[in-house]
């Protein structure tokens, strides 16, 4: 049995020996089949030189005509050979015109005369020998080359034959190949346009392919191809990334397609050569901009260096947990339009208190409590001891509601001027289309998040420079919550076309935020007296501040915006009530006129004087209250309580934004009460 067993395998051991050395000669075969045809091609020229001397040799007539043929044969390979690159040009044509010329002399002379069979068996090998060298470059070129033996057939398939492939750089889930179009010939332009080709050519999404082109040269760039989606794989938020840091530092809101954190930056830095920004973000329904949202404002909130003014009109359905670290919170509505006032009184006084201080732009240094000898900006004269500055971030969530009701270039101001003061605007809505932004708001804001939207939104998103690299946020519409692209400074500009994700927020995470809510309640900067002092002169009461530690009190909800008042811009009043004087005295009842309205008890008819003292204590009470902004449909139920008119009351608000008690707004028939101290 053991003899039997011991020659089974000597026998197997045989039989794999023969079946190695078999798949090793397979092996050597395929690899050598590519470098044969040159070496074939030499052997045939010989058995040619030799079967034509039978023919030709000693033969006037046939030296001409091969001679003529030699000729004809090199100038068809040459012309035959522009559309390729100069070096292969030349190499053909040197090939051809060597062999055809040893074949002629060869048939004249005959293959053994003179030097012939030494250039044959010289000249021959080396021939070949180059052809295989060049084939070995090509599938290696050369790091330093300009890509003249890369294949060029992927190439050809997307109309960009004369463009070369130069140096690669392979990395785990990134191939970077460096591209040189032909002079004259082809742009940049041209590259953009064929990205979709490429992508189908390999198999790959549209999203997977990118141009960044050379800044110095229309004709040169990177030619950029992921071809593994890392981002399918979703990840999920687990808590800031820099808990107590400033807000000066990164904010990390997710990942790029090859694992590299996708971050943004807000205050700007100059040693960095980074200006402060604003950010757009922007999304179709679906799109995750939700979450995106979160990621964002769960770093800001992790910062000791920045308080936060937020507003949402969806009454924080996606923020709450968030709500008590905010600084302010506004849920739409009148609420909204007193902060968009604040935040515009709150930049000059913010700017010339950074500006006393010797700041050009907003510092971490100006968030601590100022010391300089050298500035005596104290009252009393002596040297500054200043609380520090906070940055200030004003979040408006859902704009295009507030868009609507204050119009489409309510932050045009805050945009443009902000950026000086220390403030950062941010803007969400989910299409950021010229009919509810104005051009103005959206060319001053830097920074954009661009979630996934209608293929025909993509432009109102991103730099055209930005689609033409590769981006397109349209073929992912709501199918990829969170996938998106971001354009900010501080970002390198090749990364512009990268994909990115942001990380999900499920029901596990609202314990975590509810503790960085309570964190920054505890630690968090607070707000300035500068700050404070600007938004309380427009916000009255209705700027209460962050709540402090351990309470989740908030300020009271949205008012019912109502349809427009029947006036035109607040200053004017209907026709028929053009001619009222608000001081004369009240005609007399007629018959019938004091019946009960609304089920109120007739009552006393006021003088004028007593109706204006009515009338301020009102509005007074309406300031008491927290209600900022009020038109003549506010004073309904007060009309009918003192049996006056809503003509007359729209008389009396423009009679008070005469005296500066109210203030005009950008909405029709609504003014925003100036607080008492300031008005005063």
């Amino acid at each position: 049995m053991v003899e039997r067993n011991t020659a089974e395998q000597q026998h197997e051991e045989q039989l794999r020996g023969a079946s190695d050395a078999s798949g090793l000669g397979k092996y050597l075969v395929h690899r050598a089949k590519p470098h044969l045809p040159p070496w074939l091609g030499v052997g045939g020229v010989g058995l040619a030189g030799a079967l034509g001397s039978l023919k030709w040799a000693d033969s006037a007539a046939a030296g001409v005509g091969l001679t003529l043929a030699s000729v004809a044969l090199t100038g068809a390979t040459w012309w035959a050979g522009r559309a390729t690159s100069q070096q292969r040009r030349l190499h053909s044509a040197i090939t051809v015109a060597t062999g055809s010329a040893w074949l002629t002399a060869a048939c004249l002379a005959g293959p053994t005369a003179g030097p012939l069979p030494d250039l044959y068996l010289m000249g021959g090998p080396v021939v070949a020998l180059s052809w295989n060298v060049r084939m070995i470059m090509r599938r290696n070129p050369d790091p330093t080359g300009e890509g003249a033996g890369s294949d060029k057939g992927l190439l050809e398939k997307v109309g960009l034959a004369r463009a070369q492939i130069g140096a690669t750089t392979v990395e785990p889930n990134r191939v970077t190949a460096k591209v040189a179009l032909a002079a004259g010939e082809q742009t940049s332009d041209d590259v953009a346009k064929s990205l979709p080709h490429l992508a189908s050519a390999l198999d790959l999404p549209r999203t997977a392919v990118r141009f960044l082109p050379d800044p110095d040269s229309e004709r040169r760039g990177e030619l950029v191809i992921v071809p593994e989606d890392m981002l399918a794989e979703m990840a999920e938020w687990e808590g800031p990334s820099n808990l107590g840091g400033s807000i000066a530092e990164p904010l990390i809101i997710g990942r790029y397609d090859d694992g590299a954190p996708l971050v943004i930056w807000l205050p700007g830095d100059p040693a960095a050569k980074r200006n402060s920004t604003h950010v757009l973000i922007a999304g179709g329904t679906g799109s995750g901009k939700g979450d995106t949202a979160l990621n964002l404002l769960s770093e800001i909130l992790s910062r000791r260096d920045v308080i936060v003014w937020f507003s949402d009109p969806k009454m924080f359905q996606d923020f709450a947990p968030l709500r008590p670290g905010l600084d302010w919170g506004a849920e739409g509505g009148t609420d909204t339009e007193v902060m968009v006032e604040a935040v515009k009184a709150a930049i000059p006084a913010r700017t010339r208190w950074l500006g006393v201080h010797g700041y050009r732009q907003w510092r971490p240094e100006a968030a601590q409590q100022q010391n300089d000898p050298g500035h005596t900006c104290r009252p009393d004269g002596r040297a500054c001891g200043c609380e520090g500055m906070p940055f200030l971030v004003s979040w408006f969530e859902e704009a295009a509601n507030t868009l609507r009701n204050l119009g489409d270039d309510a932050f045009t101001g805050i945009a443009q001027e902000a950026r000086s003061a220390g403030v950062a605007l941010v803007v969400s809505l989910q299409r950021p289309s010229y009919d509810q932004m104005s051009t103005s708001t959206r060319a001053s804001l830097p920074s954009v998040i661009a979630l996934g939207c209608d293929p025909r939104d993509e432009g109102f998103s991103l730099p055209d420079a930005v689609i033409d690299a590769g981006a397109h946020p349209g073929a992912w519409g709501n199918r990829r919550p969170g996938y998106c692209y971001v354009v900010s400074p501080g970002i390198p500009e090749d990364r512009y076309p990268s994909p990115g994700r942001t990380l999900a927020f499920t029901a596990r995470a609202d314990s975590t935020l509810e503790v960085l809510a309570a964190w920054a309640q505890r630690n968090g900067a607070a707000a300035d007296p500068i700050t404070v002092g600007a938004a309380s002169s427009v916000a009255g009461r209705a700027y209460t501040g962050r709540p402090a530690p351990g309470t989740t009190e908030q300020l009271a909800g949205p008012r019912a915006a109502g349809e427009e008042d029947d006036i035109n811009g607040g200053l004017l009043v209907d026709p028929e009530d053009a001619g009222i004087d608000p001081e004369e005295e009240l005609p007399d009842l007629e018959e019938g006129d004091d019946a009960p309205i609304f089920g109120q008890e007739e009552g006393r008819k006021p003088s004028p004087e007593e109706a204006r003292r009515l009338f301020a204590a009102a509005l007074a009470e309406f300031e008491a209250a927290g209600q900022m902004v009020v038109g003549p449909r506010d004073f309904t139920d007060w009309c009918d309580r003192h049996n006056l008119s809503r003509s007359w009351v729209s008389l009396r608000l423009k009679e008070a934004a005469q005296e500066g008690r109210l203030d005009a707004t950008s909405s029709t028939g609504r003014w925003r009460i100036v607080p008492a101290l300031t008005a005063a």
